[in-house]
């Protein structure tokens, strides 16, 4: 299977790499509008570059293509991609705005290639343990999912704000979490150091019997990736980077007082216990699956339609900090 990426900055050239790495994948060509980046990447994967992306296109005979360039600019070169008749992978978020998602979902519909978007921490490992769990009924009726994306201005970003950058993760994961979207949403924001986009976020989304707890921000002087879920029978706290799950069951007892008044009677709470996962590169493993998808002309792990429900939101969440 041929590949592409179109735009080796801070995760294109991961995509790289890992083309470069899967057993079965031929790395064709790159492209990149920075030369010096572009030659270098290249050179170090034994591949073509290309300045201009069209080129890439006209040129080569790609089965997909790794589209990791500023989200002003997917819309077009998705569509490109589209008539070119090469499968996308595409980097979160889908597109700038729904309008413009919803246009490049329904040409590639249209034109019959596969189409998928990078929300990584669908392929962590601990996200797949933990969704596991939820679905099997071992933390009981989940009553609150809490996310906490924070860490400092990631310099390439410079046409979104960080709801639509990193907040769409957290959102599209309490969606898979839940398997419903929110009904109602209440968030508040601003720059806090960013004259021109919002740099942190708290929103608070209501699933019904459950919530959903965002905090995402670049103010912060160290990255925190984490989540926690509370459920009727156990709660859970996860790291993302370190991808380690820690389980605590609750240890509820029922009992009368001597008055004979109903109590709820916890158990200490120290009985940590850490769930043990297979540590893989998620990227890795989500470009994997798209390949798989590919191949045997399946469903994609992320779909177009829970891409654009997570920009959806996210979109729903920045005119509200907007407007405050």
């Amino acid at each position: 299977m041929n590949a592409g990426v179109i735009g080796v900055g801070n995760m294109g050239r991961h995509h790289t790499r890992n083309y470069a790495e899967i057993s079965g994948v031929n790395l064709v060509a790159i492209s990149d509008i920075n030369p010096k980046i572009g030659k270098e990447i290249a050179e170090k994967f034994k591949c073509q570059y290309y300045e201009n992306y069209k080129d890439l296109l006209k040129n080569e005979k790609l089965d997909l293509v790794t589209i990791a360039v500023p989200t002003k600019l997917h819309k077009k070169i998705a569509l490109d991609c589209i008539t070119a008749g090469v499968h996308i992978l595409i980097e979160k978020p889908i597109a700038l705005n729904v309008k413009d998602a919803k246009e490049v979902v329904e040409k590639a519909r249209q034109k019959g290639v596969k189409f998928t978007v990078g929300h990584i921490e669908r392929f962590n490992p601990a996200v797949l343990k933990l969704k596991e769990m939820i679905d099997s009924g071992k933390l009981g009726e989940i009553i609150s999912v809490a996310t906490f994306r924070l860490g400092p201005l990631p310099p390439q970003i410079k046409d979104v704000n960080v709801v639509v950058d990193i907040g769409v993760h957290d959102i599209d994961i309490m969606n898979w979490f839940f398997s419903r979207l929110p009904r109602k949403i209440v968030a508040q924001g601003g720059k806090a150091l960013l004259k021109n986009h919002e740099d942190h976020v708290e929103a608070f989304l209501d699933y019904g019997n459950g919530s959903g707890i965002m905090m995402a921000n670049w103010i912060t002087p160290l990255k925190v990736r984490k989540l926690t879920v509370s459920g009727k029978k156990a709660y859970v706290e996860l790291n993302y980077i370190t991808q380690e799950l820690n389980f605590y069951e609750s240890k509820v007892m029922e009992s009368y007082d001597d008055f004979g008044d109903f109590l709820i009677k916890f158990g200490d709470g120290q009985d940590k216990k850490t769930i043990a996962v297979n540590n893989i590169e998620p990227l890795k493993a989500e470009i994997k699956s798209f390949i798989k998808a590919i191949k045997e002309n399946g469903r994609p792990a992320v779909t177009a339609r829970e891409a654009i429900d997570a920009l959806d939101i996210a979109c729903r969440i920045d005119r509200m900090i907007r407007r405050a």
